[in-house]
């Protein structure tokens, strides 16, 4: 009678152990499943923004971002350039994992009124000494978007008082209908 309640105790035992087993690895598969999908999806992130910059035309003027939807990324912004629009596509098509491209980037239209007020607007914002910095790289991380006399700022800078100062700096050229400031503030590590 001992011998069979210690194996019927011991096969209890084991079919419990063997069911937590179970659930223990499906819910280890679920969220190595998960991690994956969320490493996939910065590598796809790291990889478009790479592609973006890298494009020849992409300069100061324009203003490239994107969404990532699985296999689908959805491009958006405005370009002084037409050909920046198709190169932006056919970039991000040509990466691996991407199934589906989504082009939404607005062409600015040509105007030389609106070509005057980029380069003042450059000029009083990259002369400025506190933000002089911001524009040492291949694309400078401010973006002025000119669009019929009305600017708009986009990018990132390190503070607010480096965001407030650009705003100024924006409002002050002549000719100017309107200035919208869409600087974001980096986070600090502090």
């Amino acid at each position: 009678m001992r011998k069979g309640f210690r194996s019927l105790v011991a096969g209890l035992l084991l079919a419990a152990s063997n069911e937590t087993a179970t659930c223990w690895a499906a819910g280890s598969q679920q969220n190595k499943h998960q991690r994956s999908e969320a490493l996939y999806r910065q590598r796809l992130i790291k990889q478009v923004r790479h592609q973006l910059l890298m494009l020849p035309w992409y300069s100061v003027f324009d203003n490239l971002a994107f969404q990532v939807d699985l296999d689908k990324v959805t491009l958006i912004g405005q370009v002084t350039r037409p050909v920046l629009k198709s190169d932006a596509e056919a970039a991000v098509k040509r990466i691996e994992g991407v199934a589906t491209v989504v082009n939404k980037i607005e062409v600015l239209p040509l105007s030389p009124m609106d070509d005057q007020l980029r380069r003042a607007e450059f000029r009083a914002i990259y002369r400025e000494p506190g933000l002089q910095r911001y524009g040492l790289g291949a694309v400078p991380s401010i973006h002025i978007i000119v669009k019929n006399g009305h600017v708009t700022l986009e990018g990132v800078v390190d503070s607010e008082m480096d965001r407030n100062v650009a705003n100024i700096r924006a409002n002050q050229v002549p000719n100017v209908f309107s200035v919208k400031n869409n600087l974001a503030v980096a986070r600090s590590s502090k």
